[in-house]
């Protein structure tokens, strides 16, 4: 979904945010002390490659600075721990969490809004990733500092087997795809071999979120941003049932998709892949380091997902640092929020062969050719920088994202049901969602 210390996750703090009176709107500024350590928490594997990586950075902003920073790497009940401190009135003062986050915590009140003039270098940030950073209102609430696309990763060795090109259209894909399931690409004269690995399981809407690398590129929508700003529902509309039938019939009609998709979610679609199960795989560039060991990079290829009905458009994803709400050193979290972005930052987290912290450099006069010569990279890069968009900036994309990962597995696993049927529902459930955040077209 995104590196292993980014997952998509639904927050949910509730009513324990709201006792801890640390809103980034109606508080008290807390009394400033600009020589106060920075406490920034992580969500990361304690002990882990990322861990260390965000350690190397914050070292390296001491020295830029002088300013003390403290990280604390949390993975297991990230959430339940950040509840906990806001109910005491103390959050950390910098969380480095998911960009997909942001309408969440701006809605529990945990995070400030960021003032651009205050952050050296936002006048850097790709436009992309600095829309990301804002909310409805347009006010920024996040500062971007990693992002990440989807691009097609293919079996080279078994496209050469197959004698089939790289696809550059869906029609293509789908004959590749097919080829690696019926052609023994492996050459082990059995029938165990699918074209596309898929990760169709409801666990924290993973169906929906990779189906959405097929749906915008097919001009459909989960939801579409109205000229007043409201949204409404969009998956029963045409472009959205066609693009929902074609990736039906991967599974159901062309049945190119591994056995079982319907309960996968990324960890056992990973091994899929790097098993020689599957041929194809759309993911981001944070599994290429796993992969260039299990599999060899020999092995494999990246290229960027072929053209829709409509372009070429997949997810884009990220992280963000949020200044939280109640700190007692705003200067410094303006100073890390500065660094973090700064070019000089941007190569560093770029350094090193396994769980980068920057994915891709935000700061669009950073190339990732300058850190990275390995032209996969510039393949990633690429794809965001001109093909990948952001899941919108709503109050909580969370239940909009399972809704639909709920209806997109349902349809995988049960090919009996009706596509534009079953579309129709899921916007009555999207309309109702979008009406609970204040945020439905009427």
């Amino acid at each position: 979904m995104a590196k292993s210390s980014l997952k998509w996750v639904a927050v949910g703090l509730g009513a324990a945010l709201a006792v801890g009176g640390c809103g980034s709107t109606g508080a008290a500024k807390a009394e400033q002390d600009p020589k106060a350590t920075l406490e920034l928490w992580t969500r990361t594997t304690p002990g882990g490659d990322g861990e260390k990586g965000m350690k190397k950075l914050a070292a390296a902003f001491e020295q830029a600075t002088g300013q003390k920073i403290e990280v604390t790497a949390i993975f297991d009940d990230f959430e339940t721990k950040l509840s906990q401190r806001a109910a005491q009135k103390d959050l950390p003062d910098i969380v480095m969490n998911d960009s997909s986050q942001l309408g969440t915590m701006v809605t529990q009140g945990i995070v400030r809004e960021v003032d651009p003039a205050a952050v050296k270098h936002s006048d850097q940030l790709l436009e992309s990733a600095l829309a990301a950073a804002k909310s409805g209102d347009g006010k920024m609430y996040g500062v971007p500092y990693s992002a990440q696309a989807s691009a097609l990763l293919i079996r080279k060795d078994w496209r050469a087997k197959v004698g089939l090109p790289a696809p550059t259209d869906r029609e293509q894909f789908v004959a590749l795809a097919k080829a690696f399931t019926t052609k023994d690409p492996d050459g082990n004269g059995k029938n165990d071999t699918a074209g596309l690995a898929v990760p169709g399981s409801t666990k924290r809407g993973y169906a929906s979120w990779y189906f959405s690398n097929f749906l915008w590129g097919a001009g459909g929508d989960f939801i579409t941003k109205q000229a007043d700003g409201k949204y409404k529902p969009s998956m029963s509309t045409p472009e959205s049932v066609a693009a929902t039938k074609w990736f039906r019939d991967l599974a159901c009609t062309e049945k190119v998709v591994q056995p079982g998709a319907a309960t996968m979610d990324t960890p056992p679609t990973n091994e899929t892949f790097e098993a020689g199960k599957a041929g194809m795989y759309v993911v981001g560039p944070y599994l290429m380091p796993r992969f260039d060991g299990s599999l060899g990079k020999d092995k494999y290829e990246v290229v960027p997902l072929p053209k829709g009905a409509k372009d070429a458009t997949v997810l884009a994803e990220g992280g963000s640092a949020y200044l939280m709400a109640g700190s007692a050193n705003e200067a410094g979290q303006n100073a890390w929020a500065s660094y973090i972005i700064s070019p000089e930052a941007q190569k560093l987290g770029m350094e090193g062969e396994k769980a980068f912290n920057v994915q891709l450099p935000v700061n669009k006069t950073v190339d990732v050719t300058s850190v990275r010569k390995d032209p996969r990279w510039k393949v990633y890069a690429d794809v965001y920088r001109e093909h990948s968009r952001y899941a919108p900036s709503i109050p909580n994309w969370t239940p909009v994202r399972q809704a639909s990962a709920d209806t997109v597995n349902a349809l995988i696993a049960d090919c009996s049901l009706d596509v534009a049927a079953e579309l129709t529902k899921l916007d009555g459930k999207l309309a109702e969602s979008l009406k609970q955040q204040g945020i439905g077209a009427s």
